[in-house]
């Protein structure tokens, strides 16, 4: 095998895997410096030459010239006549440059190399391919639908790097078949075992983040800041947005002439609910405007915690609330506060907090019905069984029982 034919039977290589020749050039030098090392004991008196150009390389052997009979090292050493026969004018002393063929491996020699080289690519491959996306970690990155399984979706990108986007990563109503192009972000790049394992999400805050900036140009010139992004994936997000030029809306940019700006995000994302407001660093205006569409008449922050209480009309409270308590739980991750919803009552009203009947009702019962925005005894009186029913999770008996102990309240 002529050492041609070894760079001519992997240069395949360099279309399959888009590896540059030079670098296969490179591998190539490795891997045969490993197979001299293996024939010869040592591969420091060899000199590898690699021409890119021409697509192929020469091996040089150098040894010293001995007196005949004195070779201790066959490997580093050539007797004198040996070496005379090579060029009839060396003396001893002399070094001898001797190109050896791979013609002189034998067949068990030769496959090793083989193997060794497609090894050494396909590690080369490995790496290249983990360092390229792990650059864009955190980007939107596209590609296209291989195989769609319950727990997991394998992409294919135009480079043919498979990409998988598991089921905890999709929006819950994402629905996919093959042939499907998918948006997402690069989540990871994990290895397993030598090969990179590439990682898409479309749940994180980060794919709404870069939706915005793909789709709002104040936001890619940075004229709009985002501050900060949470969400409920395929539910409902929050968006907290910032400007340094008083000329500008921020609010108004993001979301467009009649949504028009929003919308191609919104339907990208299952039909998100995204809610923009302006950022402040004043944080009871911060926590009012997180709550919206809810009307929040005041703001308490507990002092030295992170905890904060929000007073507001009783028709206020299911909106602050919101769909399953959606709407509280966003504003507290934005705000970063825990947030619990109080009812202003009237002077004149004579209505009671639920949580003061706590010794007849049990607390997990009490926390069902202010999750839905009853928080004293005349809401809860107010919608009747049937209606309580419906719009919690306890049972009927259970109802039937809170309200008999409200009644006696008022009728006491």
């Amino acid at each position: 095998m002529e050492n041609r034919d070894l760079v001519d039977s992997f240069s395949e290589f360099k279309d399959e895997k888009a590896i540059e020749r030079v670098a296969l050039m490179a591998i190539l030098e490795d891997v045969l410096k490993n197979a001299l090392k293996k024939k010869y004991g040592s591969d420091d008196n060899f000199d590898i030459i690699v021409n890119p150009d021409k697509g192929d390389c020469q091996v040089f052997r150098n040894r010293i010239v001995v007196a005949d009979g004195e070779v201790e090292d066959e490997n580093a050493e050539i007797s004198l006549s040996e070496a005379r026969r090579i060029e009839s004018d060396f003396e001893v002393g002399e070094e001898v440059s001797e190109e050896v063929k791979l013609e002189g491996l034998d067949r068990r020699a030769i496959l090793a190399l083989r193997q060794n080289l497609y090894s050494k690519v396909t590690e080369h491959d490995n790496t290249s391919l983990y360092k390229q996306f792990k650059d864009l970690v955190g980007e939107i990155y596209s590609a296209e639908v291989h195989h769609a399984r319950p727990k997991i979706v394998i992409l294919m990108d135009e480079g043919k790097n498979e990409i998988v986007l598991p089921k905890d990563q999709q929006i819950p109503s994402d629905f996919f078949r093959k042939g499907d192009t998918v948006k997402g972000i690069i989540e990871a790049v994990e290895l397993k075992g030598s090969k990179p394992q590439i990682v898409m999400s479309r749940t994180s805050s980060k794919f709404l983040e870069k939706l915005f900036e793909q789709e709002i140009p104040e936001i890619e010139s940075g004229e709009i800041t985002i501050k900060r992004v949470v969400r409920i994936p395929g539910e409902k997000a929050k968006v907290a947005v910032d400007t340094y030029d008083d000329r500008i809306d921020p609010v108004g940019a993001c979301v467009g002439v009649k949504g028009s700006r929003i919308h191609g995000i919104v339907r990208e994302l299952g039909n998100e609910n995204i809610d923009v407001i302006n950022y402040t660093d004043n944080t009871e205006l911060f926590i009012k405007r997180a709550l919206a569409p809810a009307r929040i008449n005041k703001v308490e922050i507990i002092e030295g915690t992170n905890k904060a209480n929000v007073y507001l009309d009783l028709e206020e409270v299911s909106r602050a609330i919101g769909r399953g308590g959606q709407n509280i739980k966003l504003a507290g991750m934005l705000t970063g506060y825990d947030i619990d919803v109080m009812r202003e009552l009237d002077p004149e009203d004579d209505d009671v907090e639920l949580r003061e009947f706590n010794d007849e009702i049990e607390d997990w019962v009490i926390e069902e019905l202010s999750k839905i925005g009853l928080d004293t005894a005349k809401s809860v009186l107010n919608l009747g069984v049937e209606e309580l029913v419906r719009r919690t999770d306890l049972e009927e008996e259970t109802i039937v029982e809170v309200i008999n102990i409200l009644k006696n309240e008022f009728e006491d």
